[in-house]
């Protein structure tokens, strides 16, 4: 069970973006870090235990050429080896910074050469993998950048081409044996599935075919591919194949975020029909088949909630965000 507690109040309100909610934990100095987009620019609050706000910053997305401020599509804190980056994407381009938004230390332009006069340019998706961090694009193609230990000599070394529409999301996860292959997991408007080995070189593992509607959110553990789509549903594939083991009618609506509990394999799915529900992930200690079960559902009434996230990685606490809404609010086991 869990229950509503004190919420962290919102200069702006979220954009109806989805997987408008990034959440940094920092246990050394026992500090929650939240951001969350709105419109040109980003919104980063750090909060003490009890969801107490100390801090907050504005980040506006680089305008680059263009008479308007571009918009920011998003925002996510990407985790790597020897230091953390807060990363934005935007129309114009991608942002890095330090973890705090102190300092920008890489900017990227988008090319526009590609894209014809009537399509959108953006960057969307963003997840670390090892030293790389990869950005989606409006194109199909994902950019790697490797990323030094310290500084800003930050390089795009490749681009991955496997998707023929827009990225939507990226997930990844560390390597936890030497047979587990995937590292990395791509997700685009046509619902497909791109599975990826990460290395000096990025390769191509297997592409899981969509079904008609569009992946909105992806995450990767254990081997286990956990996708959300635009019509509700949840599935869950084996990552080293590309087999669907269980396809869950989750939500009446369009899911808008899928997180996941890493310690535990809890796995958090949010929707437009303002439902955040949680899942546990297991495998069956017989076959080695995924197991699902269902553990909590949670409304938002009147809330078309754009953003959700796991507080730590136990999964005892979670946070979402809702279109219009001037707060983010937070929830805790009991």
């Amino acid at each position: 069970m869990f229950r509503r507690e004190r919420s962290v109040p919102l200069r702006d309100s979220a954009a109806a973006l989805c997987n408008n909610l990034s959440v940094l934990q920092l246990p050394f100095c026992n500090l929650t870090r939240f951001g969350v987009v709105h419109g040109p620019s980003a919104q980063l609050l750090s909060t003490a235990p009890g969801g107490v706000l100390l801090a907050q910053r504005q980040l506006l997305a680089k305008e680059g050429a263009g008479v308007s401020p571009p918009l920011i599509t998003q925002l996510h804190w990407c985790v790597l080896p020897f230091r953390v980056l807060l990363v934005l994407t935007s129309h114009r381009g991608i942002q890095m910074y330090e973890s705090n938004g102190s300092v920008m230390v890489y900017w990227h332009a988008l090319d526009y050469e590609d894209a014809s006069p009537v399509q959108a340019v953006f960057a969307r998706g963003i997840a670390s993998s090892g030293h790389f961090i990869c950005v989606g694009t409006w194109s199909g193609r994902v950019l790697v950048f490797d990323i030094p230990d310290k500084g800003s000599n930050i390089v795009l070394s490749e681009e991955l081409a496997g998707h023929p529409t827009s990225v939507t999301d990226i997930a990844s996860e560390p390597a936890q044996k030497q047979d587990c292959m995937a590292h990395m997991v791509t997700a685009d408007d046509s619902g497909l599935l791109c599975v990826w080995w990460s290395g000096p070189e990025f390769k191509l593992l297997t592409r899981i075919p969509g079904f008609g509607a569009p992946c909105t959110s992806v995450q990767l553990w254990q081997g286990i591919i956990a996708a959300g789509y635009g019509n509700g549903q949840v599935r869950l594939y084996e990552a080293s194949t590309g087999t669907l083991h269980v396809q869950i009618n989750a939500h009446a609506r369009a899911i808008c975020a899928l997180d996941l509990a890493p310690e535990v394999g809890k796995l958090l799915s949010a929707a437009e029909d303002t439902f955040v529900h949680i899942w546990k992930l297991s495998r069956s200690p017989g076959s080695g088949c995924i197991e699902v079960e269902h553990c909590h559902s949670e409304c938002v009434p009147d809330t078309q909630v754009c953003g959700a996230r796991f507080c730590d990685t136990s999964g005892s606490s979670f946070a979402v965000t809702g279109y219009d809404l001037a707060e983010i609010l937070r929830f805790s086991s009991v």
